[in-house]
C-alpha cells in the first residue's frame, strides 16, 4: 500500500518535486482501489457462474461490465485487456444453458 514513507525515499530537492512525489503517492493509491474494484467485480461474476445461477451471472456482469469500462476509460488497465475479459465473461454467461 502507499505510504508516506515513499516520498522519504526519494532524492527530490525542489519544491515542485515534493510535491509530484505526494501526488504519485495519492494517486497509487487511487489507481490501487481502481484496480482491485476490478478484480473484485469480475471475481463475483466467476463466482456466480460457478454456481450455476445464469440469472445471477448476468446480473452481475452487468454491474461488472460498468467497472471494466470506466477503469480502462481511465487507463488504469489497457482497453484489450479490458475487451478480453468483458469478451471472456460474456462467453461464459452466454454458455451456461
Amino acid at each position: 500500500m502507499a505510504t508516506a514513507s515513499k516520498a522519504k525515499k526519494k532524492t527530490v530537492r525542489t519544491a515542485s518535486g515534493l510535491k509530484r512525489a505526494r501526488q504519485g503517492i495519492k494517486e497509487n493509491a487511487h489507481n490501487s482501489s481502481l484496480r482491485s474494484r476490478l478484480r473484485t467485480a469480475i471475481k463475483a461474476v466467476r463466482k456466480a457462474l460457478a454456481g450455476g445461477d445464469k440469472a445471477a451471472a448476468a446480473a452481475s456482469y452487468q454491474v461488472a461490465q460498468k467497472v471494466i469500462d470506466s477503469t480502462a476509460d481511465k487507463k488504469i488497465v489497457h482497453k484489450n485487456k479490458a475487451a478480453r475479459d468483458k469478451s471472456r465473461l460474456v462467453a461464459a454467461v452466454k454458455a451456461m444453458a
